[in-house]
């Protein structure tokens, strides 16, 4: 008979008691769907189980306790382009810009431009308007009852717009995309 020193006893003494009597209750309340069952498994396994039938959910997660860091509390979720330049979707539509008639602007040709319909167009505001059937893109100035289209270069001259002009503002310009 070997005689085992008290930790040695007490060590074996729990392992037996974990392997026959806590494992077997364990593997009885919990099915083989089940993550906890997972983990005990692999805690009571013997060897090398291979690595063919690892799946990502047989990660253990951490379950971490204590301070987190100073940074979580100005953590931000991803930016959201849609949201930071659409205010009204079913009114909004984006259009690339053909021409240099707003350099001055910042606007160039290839730009997108976001176009938001459903705004109030206001003089000195980039509109993109609809002149006998052609969209244009200028900048609106209202002056007294007088309507005129004002590009933002010095090699194109305004257009003044009259009573017979065929004429409507379709939407305001709130946004432009540049490529670099």
């Amino acid at each position: 008979m070997v005689l085992l020193s008290r930790e040695a006893a007490n060590l074996s003494f729990t392992y037996l008691f974990v392997q026959q009597i806590i494992y077997p209750i364990f593997t009885k309340l919990f099915s083989k769907n089940n993550r906890f069952y997972m983990e005990i498994e692999q805690f009571f396994s013997s060897g090398y189980q291979g690595s063919k039938s690892f799946k990502q959910l047989d990660v253990p997660t951490a379950n971490a306790t204590g301070f987190g860091s100073a940074a979580d509390d100005y953590m931000e979720r991803g930016i959201d382009l849609n949201e930071q330049l659409v205010k009204n979707k079913p009114a909004t539509f984006f259009m690339r810009v053909q021409g240099n008639s707003m350099i001055n602007a910042c606007i160039h040709d290839g730009d997108i431009v976001i176009v938001d319909r459903s705004l109030k167009p206001q003089s000195g505001k980039i509109i993109i308007a609809v002149i006998d059937g052609e969209l244009l893109i200028r900048r609106l100035e209202k002056i007294m009852n007088k309507i005129r289209l004002v590009p933002e270069t010095p090699k194109l001259s305004s257009i003044e717009i009259n009573e017979f002009t065929d004429f409507t503002i379709w939407g305001v310009v709130t946004y432009v995309i540049k490529n670099m």
